[in-house]
């Protein structure tokens, strides 16, 4: 019986650390639940797993993408879908992109419509007011989720409408797989979260965080939109002389707290994850007995 392991939580839980041992002793894969991972050449900065540490297990869909084309959603699961069938160990799907891990464990519709770049560009010359009066008239029930200055998901919308003639309200929805799942989730206490926020910061850093961003930017130029994300941006400026390096460091660092509230935020939402406190001196043999009672139960 297919059966899947999910470990989640923020950024600097100890997620990928936790993930390996489990994977080591359950002679498993694990399959990257990172939207950033999937891009090849970003490595410090999405704290990727290393060579040695890929060597020990393998990892999945990692350095599948080039930086310069588009990970979807609907991409992602359709990759990740057809991997958990494969390996005989539970796969374990590690990260901290909820809609990745959402659109596995609850089995999220999602319509298979690519970015129509020049009907965008054609939609976005109208303005947000009448794009949104237009999803009105097209989609009244996606129009109710959908906040009036929600140009992205608007958008979205009337591009999906317009190139399948459904709306995108009729195209979504769940459907969980019919496999065991066991969700768990790591986290600790807000303070002890930021030291642990500061101190990867600081090997990052020290790692050649500034020497990648650097050669990226040298590669693709600096207005990627890869650039523009968490660690990448703040040494960005850094580099085009606008703040120092210690202030492109404490930018990283108040920046990354910002988003691990909002992936706590988001996790918490889901009830079917059990808790773990990363700070556990004995996490590793908790998590590992409550694995063995998920294999052991859903074996039967």
């Amino acid at each position: 019986m297919t059966k899947l392991i999910v470990i989640c939580g923020a950024t600097a839980t100890g997620k990928s650390g936790l993930a390996l041992a489990l994977a080591m002793r359950l002679g498993s894969v694990i399959l990257s639940a990172d939207s950033r991972q999937v891009y090849r050449e970003f490595d410090i900065g999405t704290a990727k797993p290393t060579v040695a540490e890929q060597k020990l297990v393998r990892h999945y869909l990692i350095d599948i993408c080039d930086p310069t084309d588009t990970m979807t959603v609907a991409d992602y699961q359709q990759q990740t879908q057809a991997l958990i069938n494969s390996p005989s160990s539970p796969p374990l799907l590690v990260g901290g992109t909820g809609l990745y891990i959402r659109s596995i464990v609850q089995g999220m519709k999602i319509p298979r419509v690519a970015p129509q770049i020049e009907l965008r560009s054609q939609m976005e010359s109208l303005g947000q007011s009448q794009l949104y009066a237009m999803l009105q008239q097209v989609d009244p029930v996606a129009v109710q989720k959908i906040h009036p200055n929600d140009s992205v998901r608007t958008l979205r919308a009337l591009e999906v409408y317009y190139v399948t003639g459904h709306p995108i309200s009729e195209q979504q929805g769940e459907n969980p797989p019919n496999y065991p799942i066991l969700q768990i989730g790591l986290d600790c206490d807000v303070d002890k979260l930021g030291a642990r926020i500061q101190q990867r910061t600081e090997e990052m850093i020290a790692a050649g965080l500034v020497a990648e961003v650097k050669y990226l930017c040298q590669k693709y130029g600096a207005d990627l939109s890869l650039l523009n994300t968490l660690g990448y941006q703040e040494i960005k400026q850094y580099l085009a002389g606008d703040i120092s390096l210690d202030e492109a460091k404490e930018l990283t660092i108040l920046h990354t707290r910002q988003f691990a509230k909002r992936q706590r935020t988001w996790f918490r939402a889901y009830p079917k994850i059990e808790w773990f406190d990363a700070d556990e001196p004995d996490l590793l043999e908790k998590v590992w007995h409550r694995i063995n009672e998920f294999i052991s139960c859903t074996s039967l």
